[in-house]
């Protein structure tokens, strides 16, 4: 980017609502321009392959097509001097350790960021790496997030698929009586009555998000970008 230029930003969120709060941030923003809108990652993909792009903004769920992790990351590897700020109003945690691996320059939680997106922008195009001192802390019926242990928090992934206790004991390497005891003391914890309960909260809640909920909508094998 050449001094004194606009900063040149596309925005991607299949929401309508959260692309209209993205793209009115950026109208606003001093020294950027909005280059593109998109409601599917792959759309920037192939915009950011074909035009001069300095920011991109990204949710990473996706209702359709590729997710916005899977997308930005093939951006960062064709295009390393974008910069990426990876956001989602979810409550998942997992994907602040996948994006820093990946290489994504920043990342902001719509619902429970201290930091405003204009500030985020502005330290990602100065060259910060942005994330956040701690992972998001919201209510889960008695409990808060923090309440809950990783591996009843992974359990509680597994649980929003409608796993039965076998196919989750299967799925993490552990046993049957196991996951009957996290799933216990989730409730025990929580006050919900059953295991559906937890499955439906923590959904509505986006307290936890299932990767193959992200990556779902991947087209086969031959038509993934990555």
């Amino acid at each position: 980017m050449c001094l004194g230029a606009r900063v040149r930003v596309v925005v991607v969120d299949d929401q309508y609502l959260a692309r209209g709060f993205f793209e009115n941030t950026v109208h606003m923003a001093d020294g950027y321009e909005l280059a593109a809108s998109f409601s599917g990652a792959e759309q920037a993909i192939v915009f950011c392959d074909e035009h001069p792009v300095d920011l991109v903004i990204m949710d990473v769920l996706m209702r359709h097509g590729l997710d916005g992790l899977t997308c930005a990351r093939s951006i960062k590897a064709s295009h390393p001097e974008i910069r990426i700020i990876l956001t989602t109003s979810t409550a998942e945690a997992e994907w602040i350790g996948k994006s820093k691996k990946a290489g994504i320059d920043s990342f902001w939680f719509k619902e429970y960021s201290k930091d405003s997106l204009n500030n985020v922008m502005d330290r990602t195009v100065r060259g910060e790496s942005v994330y956040p001192d701690s992972p998001p802390n919201p209510e889960f019926g008695d409990a808060w997030k923090e309440d809950l242990t990783d591996r009843e928090l992974e359990v509680l992934r597994e649980l929003t698929r409608n796993y039965t206790n076998d196919e989750i004991a299967q799925r993490l390497h552990i046993s049957v009586n196991t996951v009957r005891n996290h799933v216990q003391n989730m409730l025990e914890k929580t006050g919900f009555r059953s295991r559906i309960d937890l499955a439906v909260n923590a959904k509505v809640l986006g307290l936890v998000v299932h990767e193959e909920d992200r990556t779902e909508n991947r087209p086969p094998k031959g038509g993934d970008r990555t």
